[in-house]
């Protein structure tokens, strides 16, 4: 009798996982050791020996290729422990609305919190299903304890079933993926796999392989800060600086509230502000690499101006590459998408085929050598508290897994 995704997923969410960019240390957070550790003696008692967690928080374990198929080449299942630091992970309550009939889902711990379905129409189409939330307060984790959840009911499945002919099956789960980092000390050579798929996707069927490009800008406002009874011809006020130059940046294209499919955008999303010095966060999003150097001037030009009004302020500009998009390796490697399509059909999921405006952990291992495109894990409503997944979904996610490891043995 296998343990189902949901059953694993439910533990999962009350382990508090939110990463914290402030910090330096990996994992950022400690709930994400205690999780990987309890992933890595789940994924032993299931058979996967070789299974442990190292010193940055990552954990790895094999499932033995089936008899007579030592010699085909690893492939991998990635998914993050992980959650946003934009909303509370603590004390999650997930509810199981069981058989879900349909209508507007309120949340019991905060009414205003409402599930409505006119904003959700991908809740529509899964009447029946056991629809999983939090209970209002906190975000529920399914991004991305939904696509662990899936990778280990997998690895219990491949584990039990020797009928089944696959090769090696490699797993990995990251730490700090919300906050850039999930790559950062992943050992590919040592992983050893052809190629990956990460399961932090969304809805039934999604297959990606195309991500943002992006950079993080990061302006810092030089002023002086005096007492402001006495500060006149004297202080240079940062935040006023920093103020014009973030009412300067695009307002009707090229923000997150305007744009879609394929556009790029500039997103001003953290402000740490005192008159002394402001410090203005933005990101760059392109799916054409290219591009971002034409953001990057636009960023760079409109901070310079703002401070050419404001005499005796200054400005220093940096600018970080976070990732870039994975279709620029994947297209030199079809058989990892082709692959992928034929599992899902065989399960009877045509693939939604779209980009990924954000990027995954995917998204920088495929440059590091790993193609690595995003399989559908179920989640909806990422990084909020109206999160929710299908427990259907879950499954099928994990059906997906053991599909590929047969496609890719044949």
């Amino acid at each position: 009798m296998h343990t189902s995704a949901l059953a694993r997923f439910l533990r999962y969410v009350t382990v508090d996982t939110r990463a914290d960019d402030t910090s330096a240390s990996c994992p950022s957070t400690p709930g994400q050791l205690e999780l990987a550790r309890m992933l890595a003696a789940e994924l032993r008692d299931l058979g996967a020996s070789d299974a442990a967690v190292d010193a940055n928080g990552y954990v790895m374990a094999t499932v033995p290729a089936s008899p007579g198929c030592e010699q085909i080449p690893a492939i991998g299942f990635v998914a993050h422990v992980d959650t946003s630091p934009e909303m509370s992970g603590t004390n999650v309550r997930p509810i199981v609305h069981a058989r879900y009939e349909g209508g507007d889902i309120v949340l019991p711990d905060d009414p205003t919190a409402v599930l409505r379905v006119a904003d959700n129409p991908a809740l529509a189409e899964r009447i029946g299903d056991d629809i999983v939330t939090a209970s209002g307060m906190t975000l529920l984790g399914a991004d991305d304890k939904a696509g662990v959840a899936a990778i280990v009911a997998a690895a219990e499945r491949l584990i039990a079933s020797p009928h089944l002919r696959h090769g090696p099956v490699r797993i990995c789960f990251t730490p700090d993926e919300e906050i850039g980092r999930g790559a950062n000390s992943f050992d590919v050579q040592k992983f050893g796999c052809v190629c990956a798929y990460t399961l932090d996707g969304g809805g039934r069927g999604e297959l990606e392989y195309e991500s943002f490009s992006a950079d993080l800008v990061t302006a810092a406002f030089k002023g002086f800060n005096t007492h402001p009874g006495y500060a006149r011809g004297r202080m240079v006020n940062a935040i006023r600086v920093a103020s014009d130059f973030i009412a300067s940046l695009p307002r009707t294209e090229l923000t997150p509230e305007v744009t879609d499919g394929y556009d790029g955008f500039v997103h001003a999303y953290d402000v740490n502000a005192a008159v002394d010095r402001t410090v203005v966060k933005v990101l760059l999003r392109d799916f054409d690499t290219r591009q971002l150097a034409v953001l990057r001037e636009l960023v760079e030009t409109r901070a310079h101006t703002a401070v050419a009004a404001h005499p005796g302020a200054s400005v220093e500009v940096k600018v970080q590459e976070q990732y870039r998009n994975m279709r620029e390796v994947l297209d030199l490697h079809p058989d990892v998408i082709d692959k992928a399509r034929v599992a899902m059909r065989r399960l009877g999921l045509e693939p939604v085929e779209r980009p990924i405006r954000g990027g995954t952990d995917g998204s920088r291992l495929s440059f590091m050598g790993l193609p690595t495109p995003n399989l559908f894990a179920g989640e909806h409503n990422f990084h909020s508290r109206l999160e929710w997944v299908s427990a259907q979904d879950m499954d099928l996610a994990a059906l997906v897994v053991v599909e590929l490891a047969c496609v890719w043995a044949e």
